[in-house]
């Protein structure tokens, strides 16, 4: 009997609770679909934002892979640095080109020219991009005999240790930079702080056979 009683009020109970719900909504029911309105305005909105994103994304993965193509081709096909010129901008894939402009530049002993290109990579977005347009601009430096230049750039760079570049390269080739000035003392520190700290890196060995034999000139 008390089973039967208990059941009883239970489904009372949620009759109640439905008939409460039944009523909430015919008498907010202009309030509830407007708020229903709203809700699928927004949801159209963001998915119009996702689309237009995911639209922007591949038009900027064409450029990469077209500035990668005509830099490729730069060596058998000088005409083509025009083209690369063109691409060169301020997104985020379009400022490869500075760099590979840089590069060919570079080889070809404008060292100057290459170096303004890599001026236009902007601190204001400190990725990958940057970051490889300042260690080749370090190591310009290095080739033109200016030690101090490099060596201040890659002493930032290491200041603000980017997830986007490995430290090892940065104290390896700041190493390098000490040692062409004749700085053997801080060059072997370095060497050897990559050898202990980097020792499973490609850096790493070499740092250790380059310690080996700045040791053996002691």
């Amino acid at each position: 009997m008390k089973k039967r009683i208990k059941k009883q009020l239970k489904e009372d109970e949620f009759i109640s609770t439905i008939n409460k719900i039944f009523n909430f909504v015919k008498k907010r029911w202009k309030e509830l679909m407007a708020v229903g309105v709203v809700v699928l305005i927004v949801g159209l909105v963001f998915l119009g934002a996702r689309v237009i994103k995911v639209q922007k994304t591949g038009k900027q993965s064409d450029l990469l892979g077209k500035i990668i193509e005509i830099s490729s081709e730069l060596k058998d096909n000088p005409g083509k640095v025009e083209e690369l010129e063109k691409l060169a901008g301020s997104g985020k894939f379009t400022r490869l080109a500075y760099i590979k402009l840089a590069v060919y530049w570079n080889e070809k002993g404008e060292r100057d020219k290459a170096l303004e290109l890599l001026a236009e990579l902007s601190p204001s977005r400190k990725d990958l991009f940057y970051y490889q347009a300042q260690d080749l601009m370090a190591q310009i430096y290095i080739e033109q005999g200016n030690y101090d230049k490099a060596i201040d750039i890659y002493k930032k760079i290491e200041e603000e240790n980017p997830k986007e570049y490995a430290l090892d390269v940065v104290l390896f080739k700041m190493a390098q930079a000490h040692e062409g000035k004749g700085e053997m003392r801080e060059a072997l520190a370095l060497y050897n702080r990559v050898k202990d700290e980097f020792s499973q890196t490609y850096y790493g060995y070499d740092a250790s056979k380059k310690a080996e034999k700045l040791e053996s000139k002691k």
